[in-house]
């Protein structure tokens, strides 16, 4: 699994015109899904999610985590962050999990990082045509490969 984290100001995904997400200060999460992907890389970014010091403290250093801020999250599935560019211009998509695998992954994180957080976490719609927009506060952008613990 990779995930992009950015720190937002605010964030939506909007759906054929309709705003299905939004959020004010929090996290906005890409999420890549790999077909070997398991529970275990699941609960390894969920508690990084969670518990990522990214957030100013009262003295503009980044020391509180999304839980200590109350934050919210939205979760967007993406397939393209697995994506290869070694060979040519146009990229492979071959090492993304098909639906079938990545649908239950993907609404196991969800539901995962929502009891880790205790709080509610927005998401967009597995496959959709979506419309991000955000609004990345620093910018802070944060990728985390669940099998490059780095």
């Amino acid at each position: 699994m990779k995930i992009v984290i950015q720190r937002v100001l605010e964030a939506s995904v909007t759906i054929d015109g309709a705003k299905v997400a939004e959020i004010k200060t929090g996290l906005l999460v890409l999420l890549g899904i790999v077909a070997e992907d398991t529970q275990d890389d699941i609960d390894f970014l969920v508690r990084k999610i969670a518990n990522l010091r990214v957030f100013n403290d009262e003295n503009e250093v980044m020391n509180k985590s999304l839980v200590d801020i109350n934050g919210e999250v939205i979760v967007v599935s993406q397939f393209t962050l697995q994506a290869s560019t070694k060979k040519g211009n146009r990229p492979s998509y071959i090492k993304a999990a098909r639906p079938e695998i990545a649908i239950p992954l993907y609404e196991n994180f969800v539901e995962t990082l929502a009891a880790e957080i205790d709080n509610k976490v927005q998401t967009g719609k597995f496959g959709a045509d979506m419309k991000v927009a955000l609004v990345n506060d620093g910018p802070v952008t944060i990728i985390i490969d669940s099998k490059n613990k780095e």
